[in-house]
């Protein structure tokens, strides 16, 4: 009988992971994940950027653990020798309305403590002479990562304090009983005291499988993006991002600088065909089905048809992308946009349409679902998953609720 099971191994489980061998040392921990390897789906596939939490209302709770995350992840990357680089990021303004915008983002990050400096179309130009805008805010303590190592040092952590972590075997069946919880995998049973699922684009079938009552649906969506050629690596010296529309709930298509020396540009924010299908044209009859049987979908869609048309043009026509590139990058060519490549984000949506910005959990006497975990989770998994530590172990009902909502940028 293990003490606690976690479901998932992506950066948020195994945070939970470390979180319950610090909060309760000798504690009986078994991770139980799908693949063969860790980091497989939303971690192993982002964009590797360390937020500082620019975006996020003041006060919220994503502000609040974006900030405490971002400088978890750059102390653990110190204590396990993991290479990132604090290079910041320019928030680059392109038109009038944008920086109005601009002036909105600059107001919050005073609010949130958030170190940056505004910059004037001049001093921009000198910063980052490929770059065009009329005015940017340089966030000062953005960086980039591999997060697939990330996770690599927190499972040799884990193991280390004696928790074990079984790979390759998929969960099966889901049942709680008074003395614990039995999952069935493809090759095992683990019996369990507690249970964590961190299943990301699979946590609303791991809750039905455990019984549990949910009215949302993960929704996938797919963010495609490009790598440039060795030639325009250097372009930036930083991460260069446009303004966020606040209609939107997507950041827009960005240039990165990947900690490996490359650079990518995107993504955009396309609806999926196939939760885990990165290929381009992935279709999963399963997948499909889930979302056309599930009211929300449409009421979604209905809600933000005009923003999912321009999307899958700028997926058809590498040409449209490339305009949207160019607005404050110029000098990019169609034929630096090379090697496409997507990742695919699990966005829960309610029964009524509403997309899920916050955080979403189902919990029982015995088990824990983390239903949704808003982006950027991988900055923020560290403290998520103390938080989420926190709530397993100090839960006084048996209620099944959502933290309340929080206000996105």
């Amino acid at each position: 009988m293990y003490d606690h099971c976690i479901i998932g191994g992506g950066i948020v489980g195994l945070a939970v992971a470390m979180a319950l061998q610090e909060r309760v040392p000798g504690a009986k921990v078994i991770v139980l994940e799908k693949e063969e390897e860790l980091a497989r789906h939303q971690t192993g596939h982002n964009s590797g950027v360390i937020h500082a939490g620019i975006y996020y209302a003041p006060g919220t709770l994503k502000a609040k653990l974006c900030r405490e995350g971002a400088e978890a992840t750059k102390q653990f990357c110190r204590e396990n020798r993991i290479p990132f680089e604090t290079c910041g990021k320019l928030l680059v303004a392109t038109s009038k309305a944008e920086m109005r915008r601009m002036e909105a983002l600059e107001d919050r990050a005073q609010c949130n403590g958030i170190d940056f400096t505004r910059l004037t179309i001049g001093q921009l130009r000198a910063d980052e002479p490929n770059i065009a805008g009329m005015g940017a805010l340089l966030v000062h303590s953005t960086g980039i990562v591999d997060y697939a190592l990330v996770c690599r040092a927190m499972a040799k952590r884990i193991v280390d304090r004696g928790g074990e972590i079984i790979r390759g075997k998929e969960v099966l069946a889901i049942l709680e009983h008074e003395k614990g919880v039995r999952v069935q995998t493809s090759a095992v049973v683990v019996e369990a005291r507690r249970l964590v699922a961190c299943a990301g684009l699979q946590s609303d079938r791991i809750a039905l499988m455990a019984g549990m009552k949910i009215d949302h649906r993960i929704v996938p969506f797919r963010g495609e993006y490009y790598s440039l050629p060795a030639s325009k690596a250097k372009v930036t010296q930083r991460l260069i991002y446009p303004i966020p529309d606040p209609d939107l709930p997507f950041l827009g298509i960005h240039l990165t600088r990947t900690i490996d020396g490359g650079m990518t540009v995107g993504p955009n924010a396309v609806l999926g065909f196939s939760r885990e299908g990165y290929a381009k044209g992935s279709f999963s009859p399963r997948d499909v089905y889930s979302m056309a049987t599930f009211s929300g979908f449409w009421k979604m869609a209905r809600k933000n048809w005009r923003s999912a048309v321009l999307e899958f043009a700028n997926s058809a026509s590498r040409t449209r992308y490339l305009t949207e590139c160019q607005k404050y990058c110029p000098s990019l060519t169609i034929s630096d946009l090379q090697n496409p490549q997507a990742g695919i984000r699990a966005q829960a949506v309610m029964a009524d349409g509403t997309l899920v910005h916050d955080f979403l959990f189902k919990q029982t006497d015995r088990m824990l679902h983390v239903c949704n975990a808003p982006s950027p989770a991988a900055t923020s998994a560290i403290p998520i998953g103390r938080m989420i530590v926190d709530r397993l172990l100090d839960r006084d009902d048996g209620t099944s609720d959502a933290i309340p909502a929080q206000a996105e940028a």
